[in-house]
């Protein structure tokens, strides 16, 4: 899970202990220190900057450092008391060129004056057009820091995308449409580079996977699973594909990946499915079928979750009760299991789509609650689809026939009540697979992103 860091940054003319006619300093300290204690527990690393700026040549400085120290995501800038809007714009304005986010915020109290110093400067950003958030609200108020959190997680996002790379093994797989990327698009839009490997390259990695390393290997499949697979062949492929897969990744400093599973190396080595959940279990971004908008989608799920991230085929849509079945095609983080459905091992089992068989993963995914998000494209226009959902386990009664109802039992199934209109998701929903994320701090920071990179957000 990742951890933002944010410049800290107080404004305000009246400062350096000047008192109001009531004799009250017009910067509350106090307020000052708690309102940085409540964002360091909320989770954000703070960098603080210890002039309260109030001239043209303070601005400079100030916003300076934070557009050179590369570890900050955005800036906070706290309104102490009222201040020239002026002696500050020029200088945030600088500072926004980087592509780091500006947030203000205005801790509320007639006292000190400080709506008027938010109210300014707000309005003067606005009116030169540049993008900022605009807090109200005090420390302790759970939605206003819940606001200011994912603003700001959301800006890390971003800053992680920038310059980092998506490998694509292989091309398009099951005549995929809608998960095709334009590279100049992805640079454009999110300063991403899709790098691409053939998957014979894989198949060579994973001839030379030793057996020393497959042995090191059933420690941790027997923690995850409860046992080893069984040996044969065809198992111990999938596991050198995946030890292979993980080498690859590094060694290319692939950020995150999609592979093309079938056509291609289900038919010719093994079946991806076993080293799919392997990688989301390591915390990988990833998709099958070169799917690069899913990749992306799990990319941002699994560094804002402190949980795993599963992605699945919509399998069935009960409009009545909103239920949702996601089934995923023999791939999903053992991490994610529920106590009515462990870990376990299965077959990929379909032959017309990947003769080569391989491990699956079998499982129901664990109670919780969390969002359903995926990015897609319509008409070249990149959208996000954003809907809350909590996860459930049926009955334990009912387990064995609600698992035989799609025919496939052997896969691994969440099941998921959505909270939003359902005709909505379908008409929005741009693909067939559904990204899960645990945790329900996921739906502001998705929306945040959206914002923050030009993509439409379609909240359900």
């Amino acid at each position: 899970m990742i951890q933002p860091t944010v410049g800290f940054i107080v404004y305000g003319v009246h400062k350096d202990g000047l008192k109001d006619p009531m004799g009250t300093p017009f910067i509350d300290a106090a307020i000052v220190r708690r309102s940085k204690k409540a964002l360091s527990a909320a989770g954000l690393k703070i960098i603080e900057h210890d002039v309260i700026v109030a001239s043209k040549e303070e601005a400079k400085a100030a916003l300076k450092a934070m557009k050179s120290n590369d570890a900050v995501d955005a800036v906070i800038l706290f309104s102490g008391t009222w201040v020239w809007a002026a002696h500050l714009v020029a200088a945030i304005r600088d500072f926004a060129t980087t592509g780091k986010a500006v947030l203000l915020w205005t801790h509320d109290g007639s006292q000190g004056w400080r709506p008027v110093g938010g109210l300014v400067m707000h309005g003067g950003l606005l009116e030169i057009g540049v993008p900022h958030k605009f807090v109200y609200g005090s420390a302790d108020d759970r939605g206003t820091l819940e606001s200011i959190v994912s603003y700001v997680r959301a800006a890390h996002l971003k800053n992680l995308l920038n310059m980092s790379t998506v490998g694509a093994f292989g091309g398009r797989g099951m005549g995929q449409t809608c998960g095709a990327a334009d590279p100049s698009q992805w640079m454009r839009m999110f300063g991403v580079d899709i790098d691409s490997r053939d998957t014979t390259q894989l198949i060579h990695a994973a001839e030379r996977i030793s057996p020393q390393r497959i042995s090191k290997l059933q420690p941790r499949l027997k923690k995850l699973f409860g046992a080893a697979p069984e040996k044969t062949i065809v198992n111990e492929k999938s596991m050198r594909l995946y030890l292979a897969l993980k080498e690859l990744v590094e060694a290319e400093k692939f950020d995150f990946y999609t592979i093309q599973s079938f056509p291609g190396l289900g038919d010719d080595f093994a079946a991806t499915c076993f080293a799919q959940s392997m990688m989301l279990e390591d915390g990988y971004g990833t998709s099958t079928l070169g799917d690069l908008n899913t990749a992306l989608s799990v990319f941002l799920l699994t560094k804002l979750s402190r949980e795993r991230v599963y992605y699945g085929d919509l399998q069935h849509i009960d409009k009545k009760t909103k239920e949702i079945k996601i089934i995923g095609d023999g791939a999903c983080p053992p991490s994610l299991a529920g106590k009515l459905g462990p870990a376990g091992f299965a077959t990929h089992g379909i032959p017309t789509e990947g003769k080569a068989g391989g491990v699956s993963v079998k499982l129901i995914c664990k109670v919780g609650e969390g969002v359903l998000a995926r990015l897609g494209r319509v008409n070249g226009v990149f959208q996000m689809a954003i809907a809350r959902c909590s996860i459930f386990e049926p009955p334990a009664g009912q387990i064995d026939r609600r698992l035989k109802e799609c025919g496939i039992p052997f896969w691994p199934h969440g099941f998921v009540t959505a909270h939003c209109d359902i005709d909505a998701l379908i008409q929005n929903w741009t693909n067939e697979y559904a990204c899960l994320g645990y945790g329900t701090d996921l739906y502001p920071a998705l929306r945040d992103f959206c914002e923050l990179t030009g993509v439409k957000p379609v909240l359900l």
